[in-house]
């Protein structure tokens, strides 16, 4: 294919996965209640009740339900809209590739949603503290949308925080970095973890913001050892072709 087919095909995958959100646009629409009854659980369990979620316009909520809806069919449609994704990128590999890129794949799934999980446990926690330091008799007024906007962004820097271990591997399957020099910026990837942690977290005590560099940690010397495994065998398998 030249270039131009190439895009027509980028072209045709994008518009058919942009169709297929906004189709889950609608189921996304009348999931709109259980989904801010879920979001809304840490408000309404916090600070005896004296916390409450406002409407500053009178389009506001219109626009707060419309923004949800997109963000649920984001995640209903997921599957789709990385299978185009697949679709367009499968004809330029072989087949141990494509095999490759379907492990990426589920183990990338796996991960996002390891950490959106840890994002969903920790939201409570950091409104039930966050809203502890609202004086006695006093009551908080929330911004409807931007305590969504806080919640979404949460759970989403979490979710992407346990994609880049995996990154890593990727670069070192295609060759681009070796698991030597992974290790060599192991300062680097200590200063990035606790940065992000400390950035992500809202939490004002330091606990959680050091449990969750740790395990960006631990997840980064996984990474670090599948790569010097594959290293190996690669080192290996052309010691032993140059040989014969």
């Amino acid at each position: 294919m030249g270039i131009f087919a190439h895009l027509r095909e980028l072209r045709k995958r994008l518009l058919l996965s942009i169709a297929g959100i906004v189709l889950g646009t609608v189921p996304g629409w009348y999931l709109y209640d259980p989904v801010m009854q879920f979001i809304q659980g840490p408000v309404k369990a916090t600070h005896n009740g004296a916390v409450s979620l406002n409407f500053q316009t009178i389009g506001a909520a219109f626009d707060l339900k419309l923004t949800v809806a997109i963000w649920t069919a984001i995640l209903l449609t997921s599957p789709w809209w990385i299978c185009q994704i697949g679709i367009f990128v499968a004809p330029a590999l072989k087949r141990k590739e494509k095999i490759y890129l379907a492990v990426f794949g589920l183990v990338g799934v796996v991960l996002f949603s390891a950490g959106a999980l840890s994002g969903i446990w920790l939201a409570p926690r950091a409104v039930e503290i966050l809203q502890s330091f609202v004086p006695e008799g006093a009551v908080s007024l929330l911004q409807a949308n931007t305590y969504v906007l806080f919640y979404m962004r949460l759970v989403i820097a979490f979710g992407i925080s346990f994609l880049i271990p995996e990154l890593l591997v990727v670069l070192n399957f295609l060759g681009v970095m070796s698991a030597r020099t992974m290790l060599s910026g192991w300062r680097w990837a200590t200063v990035s973890a606790f940065v992000f942690a400390a950035i992500a977290n809202p939490l004002p005590s330091p606990w959680p913001m050091t449990i969750q560099a740790l395990l960006l940690l631990t997840l980064y010397l996984v990474a670090v050892g599948i790569s010097w495994l594959r290293d190996r065998y690669v080192h290996k398998k052309q010691s032993s072709t140059h040989a014969s």
